[in-house]
């Protein structure tokens, strides 16, 4: 059997979603102009749909209906340049010209009731779903779920279902993050609550339950009786950018560790679910979850590193440390990198370390999780001279270069018994057609159809923020800033959080 498959040519047809009115609260900003409208475009071109789908977008700037649209599409031709030739020539103007036909802009307020009456006459003769996109900074949230509920526009009723989507930061620690949840509960429904997180949206995150539970040789060996740890990581090349004032506040922690990898290490380590129904998905994350050991402020502070990046080259270019960055302080202690080491109370990990990290400016963008298999002994090869070649390791890879790879040890030619590191590789890009997809595009059209598989519930965010509330409080208390190069691996003292155990992260470059 020739294990190198015919390059997939077709693309899974997506059945129209239903009729729904897509309202977008905080319009004007990156997230929509970036994001989600170049991912509605997506759905568009594969038909995925509504014939009669409508966006409102609802933000501050004093703006008409073509105004509106001009700023759209100067931001998606700038998504479209970013993402090269390919998909600037592949751009079809008549399903741009579609969607903005059906696209129309409500300036207002966001704490004014009469913002929502307007909004409710806008969708007075809609007779199909609603789904209110919170695009928006996190201190509007509540604002904006009271206003919705007070104007009747969460009721549900013959068919007409309602739905809100909620970007993160969800909180800022444990005690924000109930307090949120408790509020918005108290206006809508739990099921009807979509919290959202983009890296869920990857097809390379999602092929992470197909590697493991369809595939034997890998299920029956996910256990801590032949892995010896596991390594998570999203690595970004770029520094803050224009986000330094939001990012003065937040940190490495806070922005990408109880939402993003949390996600990614839940994925990766939770058990089987009896279907993949988005309650059985749910319970299994939750479940695992809820199993990360909770640390000791003291344990937190030795099994942490932070970080924070100095001037350097990224890519050749020059890049500013952070504290020169406007908007931050210059005594700054804010991390931009953390690294932590995790543990998780069950039977199938008890004893296997989980190594996360995270971090800006660094040498290259790298989100992968890496599996390090334990060591099958080396009796064999005892009177060999040459170095011990490291064990099996299979590496997840999220992006770029979606895919995944198997590092395995072969012998190399001669007579003599000689061992060397192989690679069995997969890439998405070899074997189907390349995707322009941000992610968005898969959670948005789950959220039109509600399937809330790859969404969280109120319990992942606060168990989330419960394991890592150790960490917040002894960076509060002690500790200290490990300075790195713009463009390097990171802080010199992450390498010997996991050099302690005998162990490396696997190399960004």
């Amino acid at each position: 059997m020739d294990f190198q498959t015919n390059r997939q040519t077709s693309q899974a047809e997506l059945p129209p979603a239903p009729r729904c009115t897509l309202v977008i609260f905080g319009a004007t900003g990156d997230l929509t102009g970036r994001l989600l409208v170049p991912a509605l475009y997506n759905l568009a071109r594969l038909k995925a749909l509504h014939p009669e789908f409508r966006v409102i977008g609802i933000g501050h700037r004093a703006l008409d209906d073509e105004g509106f649209r001009r700023r759209l599409k100067e931001a998606a031709d700038q998504v479209f340049a970013s993402r090269g030739e390919e998909a600037q020539a592949s751009f079809e103007a008549p399903v741009w010209k579609w969607l903005m036909g059906r696209t129309s802009y409500l300036q207002g307020d966001f704490e004014e009731e009469r913002t929502y009456a307007d909004l409710s006459q806008a969708l007075a003769a809609e007779p199909g779903g609603v789904i209110f996109y919170f695009a928006t900074a996190p201190g509007y949230f509540q604002t904006i779920a009271r206003h919705l509920y007070e104007a009747g526009l969460l009721k549900q009723a013959g068919g007409r279902w309602r739905r809100v989507v909620i970007e993160k930061p969800f909180g800022r620690d444990l005690a924000s993050a109930c307090e949120l949840n408790k509020q918005l509960t108290r206006v809508v429904h739990e099921n009807q609550i979509f919290r959202i997180d983009h890296f869920l949206g990857k097809e390379t995150v999602q092929n992470i339950l197909v590697s493991r539970f369809a595939n034997s040789v890998f299920e029956s060996n996910w256990n801590r009786l032949y892995i010896d740890h596991v390594q998570i990581t999203a690595a970004e090349s770029i520094g803050v950018e224009r986000r330094s004032a939001f990012y003065e506040q937040t940190g490495a922690l806070r922005d990408m560790v109880p939402n993003h990898l949390f996600q990614l290490l839940a994925m990766v380590a939770m058990e089987p679910p009896n279907s993949f129904d988005a309650d059985a998905v749910r319970t299994e994350k939750e479940k695992l979850l809820d199993a990360i050991h909770i640390q000791t402020p003291a344990e937190a502070l030795q099994n942490s590193v932070r970080g924070q990046y100095q001037s350097g080259l990224v890519n050749g270019k020059p890049m500013r440390g952070y504290r020169e960055e406007e908007g931050v302080a210059p005594d700054s202690t804010t991390e931009t990198y953390v690294a932590l080491k995790l543990s998780i109370d069950n039977w199938r990990w008890a004893g296997v370390p989980f190594y996360l990290r995270t971090g800006k400016a660094l040498a290259r963008r790298q989100t992968q999780i890496v599996i390090a298999f334990k060591d099958a002994g080396h009796a064999l090869f005892r009177q060999s001279a040459q170095e011990k070649p490291p064990a099996n390791t299979l590496v997840l890879q999220i992006q770029p270069d979606e895919g995944l790879f198997f590092h395995m040890k072969a012998k190399v030619p001669g007579s003599k018994i000689r061992i060397a590191p192989v690679s069995m590789d997969f890439r998405y890009a070899d074997h189907f057609p390349p995707s322009h997809s941000s992610g968005y595009e898969t959670l948005i059209y789950d959220c039109m159809v509600g399937d809330a598989t790859l969404f969280q519930r109120a319990a992942d965010i606060e168990l989330g923020w419960e394991a890592v509330q150790p960490f917040q409080q002894a960076w509060a208390e002690s500790g200290e800033i490990h300075f790195y190069r713009a463009g390097s691996h990171g802080p010199a003292a992450a390498d010997v959080l996991l050099a302690r155990d005998g162990r490396r992260w696997l190399s960004l470059e």
